[in-house]
């Protein structure tokens, strides 16, 4: 039985993906020193959609939290589960997800982020997870309590209270995520000294940064989920089309000039949310790493908005995405052969025999 487990729940956009890449990074390293990371990425990942029974689970994913769970239960020293999107579980389904790990000792760790910082970026997570809606769109029905989504998943007091609740004080954490200018490794050393991460154990570089995407960029990819329909649906075929061959090998790589945020029109209101947020913090019995104050905006200056670009500009920057994905597309054929067979030619014979299969089944139709 694991001595402790430390999971951490959320939320997106908290730079979940840094400690996560720094952790999946240092697997066997952190296994040598007698900390598990159970399974892999993707593992836990289906594991959390397990867990919260959500719709659009990959009908393939075998990896379950139970299965999750017992790869814990046979751990003799501590464990690390890792996944931004647990923090959208239910309250049943959390504590069926602590109770899955029997007699070890639970923490639970919730980064937060100041909510100034945090709209943009959660705005362009759900168009970057094939969402549709302005920007301004978003803001509206957040101000207006009609997505109350955001609320649950992107805060943490909602998400201490779900999980928190479940275990002792003591095994409650906070991380607020530093303000502009904190040392790069800040985030890492705090979430690190949480569960027992031992200094300079762990390779700090980061190959696979997730960087935002410019007002152009982001703009381009959400008129692009719109023109999609019903081709590649979420999620699954959405990350392995979309988010692979027009996210991640060009738009990232775009120049993303352009950045946007929350109009000063809002500001008020943002402020006013925040000091709500920092005052239930202050009064729950949690161990905090970091400052409270590191939730209240600073800065908070006008910014544009991706809605307000004038065609002119999105057009250029669908033209800048074409000519990378022609540059993309050309280095897919450059690539080495597999088994013989170049990687190109290797897309077409699985698109001849996707073609030829329903060709069969059109026909078996018709007799």
């Amino acid at each position: 039985m694991a001595r402790r487990v430390f999971l951490h729940v959320g939320a997106p956009k908290t730079g979940s993906t840094y400690i996560q890449n720094v952790l999946w990074n240092n697997q066997e390293t952190l296994r040598g020193a007698g900390i598990l990371m159970p399974g892999w990425a993707w593992a836990q990942d289906q594991a959390m959609t397990d867990l919260r029974e959500v719709e659009w689970r990959d009908p393939r994913a075998s990896y379950t939290w139970e299965r999750l769970a017992a790869e814990v239960r046979k751990w003799d020293g501590d464990a690390i589960v890792t996944n931004e999107a647990l923090g959208g579980a239910t309250a049943e389904q959390a504590a069926r997800g602590v109770a899955a790990f029997g007699s070890a000792e639970v923490h639970v760790i919730v980064t937060g982020r100041d909510l100034w910082r945090t709209f943009p970026s959660m705005w362009q997570q759900s168009v970057r997870a094939r969402n549709k809606w302005t920007f301004s769109e978003f803001l509206t029905a957040v101000e207006q309590g009609r997505f109350e989504t955001f609320w649950e998943m992107h805060t943490p007091n909602r998400m201490l209270k779900k999980w928190g609740d479940l275990v002792p004080p003591a095994q409650r954490h906070l991380v607020t995520v530093p303000g502009p200018g904190a040392p790069h490794d800040t985030l890492w050393q705090r979430f690190a000294g949480i569960a027992g991460i031992p200094d300079g154990l762990c390779d700090l570089e980061d190959p696979t940064a997730n960087p935002s995407l410019g007002a152009a960029e982001i703009e381009v990819l959400r008129r692009v989920n719109g023109a999609l329909g019903d081709r590649f649906p979420h999620r699954t075929p959405y990350q392995l089309v979309v988010q692979r061959h027009l996210v991640n090998a060009v738009l990232k790589n775009s120049g993303n000039e352009v950045r946007f945020g929350v109009g000063l029109d809002r500001a008020g209101w943002v402020a006013e949310m925040a000091e709500q947020q920092i005052a239930e913090l202050r009064d729950y019995p949690c161990h905090i790493v970091g400052d409270l104050d590191e939730l209240r905006p600073v800065n908070m200056k006008e910014s544009s908005s991706p809605d307000d670009l004038d065609d002119s500009r999105i057009l250029q920057a669908a033209i800048e995405t074409i000519v990378g994905m022609l540059e993309h597309a050309d280095e897919l054929t450059r690539q080495p052969n597999v088994d013989g067979v170049r990687a190109l030619d290797l897309l077409k014979i699985r698109a001849t025999g996707k073609i030829r299969r329903t060709l069969k089944r059109v026909a078996s139709s018709r007799r």
